[in-house]
């Protein structure tokens, strides 16, 4: 693998509850940009981010920067720089949107919040300036994400995992979702879970494919999607479907199971 790649997964596999839900997975994301994981629901992306992480019963390896975290735990590895946006925002509800937002501030850390990265989160999310002493829990959806991004954003990361970032939202606020990781891409790399192929196509110069807990594809994002059949074949979407969400066909045992 390249030295190149800010992270590197080799043989990775968690299980949840007793059942190995990821399976021998293993893919290299550069050091920059942004590498998209796909597949139909309930196949194993938010248990791959998870494992990576820690969150989840795990084995195999996880290097960052070419060293071995797999061993450590959880907030040791976000104190290296790796970032966590749950696909359910996980705001807390009862606090102001600051107090969230300093609640995230790792201090002087190596990779910790600079008045470079509170400047950049001042100018991406202009609204959450206006909005900074309004409880969490009284706002959208839209605003939710865009706190639970903007806490990810305030340090200076070497990776962010953004786990399905655009599910729910309204066109318009996917374009701003969309919009955003663009801008913090030019930044950091990102590793993204998202089932939004039209996000992708704006987004990912990579992608991995995963089925049923294992990667059946790596390459560039635009070899997947101008290949229809190759799309339907991987993803379940009708050929040309670009700007469709990947199938959700997988059963509620699946998506509880693998997510």
């Amino acid at each position: 693998m390249s030295g190149s790649n800010v992270l590197e997964v080799r043989g990775l596999s968690a299980r949840i509850a007793g059942q190995e839900v990821v399976h021998d997975v293993s893919f290299e994301v550069p050091a920059s940009g942004v590498t998209a994981v796909l597949g139909r629901n309930g196949v194993g992306k938010t248990s791959t981010l998870r494992a990576i992480l820690g969150l989840v019963e795990r084995s195999g390896e996880v290097l960052l920067d070419g060293v071995r975290v797999d061993g450590e735990r959880t907030d040791r590895i976000v104190r290296r720089g790796v970032s966590y946006v749950p696909e359910d925002r996980e705001v807390f509800a009862g606090l102001t949107v600051a107090e969230n937002l300093r609640l995230a501030e790792r201090g002087t850390t190596a990779h910790g919040t600079t008045p470079e990265r509170r400047g950049l989160v001042d100018a991406l999310f202009p609204d959450l300036v206006k909005r900074a002493g309004q409880r969490a829990g009284t706002l959208s959806g839209g605003q939710q994400q865009m706190v639970s991004l903007a806490r990810a954003l305030l340090n200076d990361n070497r990776i962010l995992l953004v786990d399905e970032p655009t599910k729910g939202l309204a066109p318009r606020i996917v374009t701003e979702v969309a919009e955003t990781l663009a801008t913090a891409a030019l930044t950091v790399p990102v590793l993204l879970v998202e089932q939004n192929l039209q996000v992708v196509e704006r987004l990912a110069e990579r992608v991995v494919v995963i089925d049923a807990g294992r990667v059946v594809h790596t390459g560039p994002a635009r070899e997947l999607l101008d290949d229809p059949e190759l799309v339907q074949r991987l993803l379940g979407v009708s050929a040309g479907g670009a700007g469709d969400e990947v199938s959700t066909s997988s059963t509620s045992e699946e998506v509880e199971a693998g997510r």
